[in-house]
């Protein structure tokens, strides 16, 4: 089969590559019908996770048809069946699950030492994300194996199109959790870094939570255009001071919740500030870069809520503890727990809430996906999300 599969640093190729297998009894197999191409899968592409092996195949955002079931599978997932695949990989059953923080998932990792060195306790698997979780071969495919499939799959019944469901794999529900973390309030101000998909999803959420006003936080135009497009208010960080505009936008007081959809990847609107980071990132002596965590910390009002959505993969220099801790701001943060949202979510998306679709620019055959990459990375043409379909 093609996949799209990871060939080194700053490099992605479509390779021919075995097809997947039935290696354990409540495996499926599901055949691709729509994948898409994750910020996220930036920092394996750029070297800022580590564990990453040529050939590897990339991808967490997929969906499709199940073509084959193991033995062990619920019979409640059959072949045939149009489904979601959630992007952490969970069990169901252990302490995390069943608090339903499933990208928390104690049994699912392989590697679990690894992320255990790295991260103080192991996380979940998760599809295409590096050696660090796993190892799993990603959606970026023609098929796909698909672990303990009848605790990890969203079933779709509807006749709604991939493109209104396919992002239920990951963005939606991981803006959406990133806006229900900010317990929004009547009245609220919600402050969005990052208008990129998530960021763009971060603000369709806290709108239909009850925020009274959003504002959208990017340096692309074109983004800030898509954000505008929808009502929310805009700053540019390259021509504004972010925390200056906030500040008006608020009567002095700052963004009530504040939520960061940018990561260790950010860019900061100062140059001098930016190059500080960029280079201490390059050496490794900080592996990312929270230009977008510290200023939503310095920007929130006192007694609000920095709710982080952005990945962040190791460790970050000169955090605003004091800001934190003195002004009584609450920091909640984690890789989305997907199985919890899709189906509240896709009740929204069928009651026409919420229409996943309107981030969509650009979709490609999964043979043009390293077009993709590049057009999405460098964002050219205008670029806010890739569909690729095998």
């Amino acid at each position: 089969m093609k996949a799209n599969c990871w060939t080194g640093r700053n490099s992605v190729e479509v390779l021919d590559v075995p097809d997947p297998s039935i290696l354990s009894s409540r495996d499926a197999i599901v055949k691709v019908t729509s994948t898409a191409i994750c910020g996220s899968d930036f920092h394996l592409v750029d070297g800022y996770v580590p564990t990453m092996e040529k050939g590897d195949i990339l991808g967490h955002e997929f969906m499709g048809e199940v073509v084959e079931v193991g033995p062990g599978v619920n019979p409640k997932l059959r072949v045939g069946d149009r489904v979601v695949v959630p992007f952490p990989i969970a069990c169901g059953s252990c302490a995390s699950c069943r608090a339903q923080l499933y990208s928390c998932c104690e049994n699912t990792n392989p590697n679990a030492g690894i992320s255990e060195k790295l991260f103080g306790h192991p996380t979940a698997g998760i599809y295409g994300y590096s050696h660090l979780t796993g190892g799993f071969a990603g959606g970026q495919s023609e098929y796909a194996r698909v672990v303990l499939a009848d605790a990890n799959v969203l079933k779709i019944d509807s006749d709604l199109t991939d493109e209104q469901v396919l992002f239920l794999s990951d963005i939606l529900p991981t803006g959406y959790m990133g806006a229900e973390m900010c317990d929004i309030q009547g009245g609220d101000v919600v402050a969005v870094w990052g208008a990129g998909p998530v960021g763009q999803f971060a603000m369709d959420s806290a709108r239909v939570l009850g925020a009274e006003k959003v504002i959208a936080i990017d340096k692309e135009p074109y983004r800030l255009a898509m954000a505008a497009s929808q009502g929310y208010e805009t700053i540019n960080f390259e021509d504004t001071d972010v925390r200056s505009a906030l500040l008006e936008l608020t009567g002095g007081r700052g963004p009530d919740k504040c939520i960061d959809a940018v990561g260790l990847e950010a860019t900061h609107g100062a140059s001098h500030v930016h190059l500080y980071d960029r280079a201490k990132q390059a050496v490794r002596s900080e592996t990312d870069r929270p230009h977008a965590l510290r200023q939503a910390i310095m920007s929130c009002r006192s007694g609000g809520v920095v709710s982080v959505i952005g990945v962040y993969g190791g460790m970050i220099d000169k955090f605003p503890a004091g800001a934190w801790m003195n002004r009584s701001l609450t920091l909640r943060t984690g890789q989305c727990h997907v199985h919890r949202y899709m189906k509240p979510l896709l009740g929204l998306i069928e009651q026409g809430k919420l229409d996943p679709t309107r981030i969509i620019t650009h979709r490609l055959p999964l043979t043009d996906a390293p077009k993709g990459y590049d057009l999405f990375k460098n964002k050219k043409d205008h670029c806010e999300k890739v569909v690729l379909t095998p």
